[in-house]
């Protein structure tokens, strides 16, 4: 039998029959969000057949109601949805699927069945994940004419010599230019950061789970203090 999974884990193969497909008729909901960004892409449905396919393909396949058959999202559109993780709620009847998607999610062309991406700040946020993956390609493909690429060939000294350069810009900035400037500024120094993290095979998330490294231990230590 079965061990149900801790809340919040990934789900695998072994952990589909900890599932109450039952109490929902067969098909569990099966809302998607954007891995990324955050934002909720769509509402589809998966039957045990449908999210063992999409465990094994590493791509969303839901149930089609209308059709009465397993679909990839994408199949003729090519706008598929790249599997992340599977998670399970709380009363193992509902799933929350992130994913990447490879174009527009909706049919009529929009970024989420519920329109475009809203401005929220998650979003906003998670684009430096999408710069970080800019980067990434630049420096795979090398392309002629990429600034990114002809600063990695120059090495990792120079590079972080612009990190420097730039952190001295932003200092200045913050004393004697405008709002605009520094923020102009501060953008540059995180771009070429990036970059050099990117050189040393480190992510912008490996800085972030540091800092709350940092928050945590704070935390505790200011409530052993109360």
């Amino acid at each position: 039998m079965s061990q149900t999974p801790a809340p919040g884990a990934p789900l695998t193969l072994a952990d589909i029959a900890t599932l109450d497909f039952d109490k929902a008729g067969g098909l569990l909901p099966a809302i998607v969000q954007h891995a990324q960004s955050g934002a909720v892409l769509m509402l589809g449905y998966m039957s045990a057949e449908a999210l063992r396919e999409t465990l094994t393909r590493n791509r969303v396949v839901f149930f089609s109601r209308s059709r009465q058959r397993l679909w990839e999202k994408g199949e003729t559109s090519g706008h598929t949805l790249t599997l992340t993780a599977v998670r399970a709620d709380c009363d193992r009847d509902c799933l929350l699927v992130t994913a990447l998607p490879a174009g527009p999610v909706c049919h009529v062309g929009t970024a989420t069945c519920f329109g475009d991406e809203s401005p929220s700040d998650a979003a906003r946020l998670a684009f430096l994940g999408t710069l970080e993956s800019v980067i990434g390609q630049r420096l795979a493909e090398r392309p002629e004419g990429s600034y990114t690429a002809r600063l990695c060939a120059e090495g990792p000294k120079r590079i972080a010599q612009k990190v420097g350069e730039e952190g001295l810009e932003v200092a200045l900035a913050a004393v004697v230019e405008t709002d605009d400037k520094l923020v102009g500024e501060a953008a540059d120094l995180v771009y070429h950061l990036l970059l050099l993290l990117r050189t040393r095979g480190l992510r912008l998330e490996h800085v972030v789970a540091e800092l709350k490294s940092r928050h945590s231990g704070r935390s505790r230590a200011t409530a052993s203090e109360d």
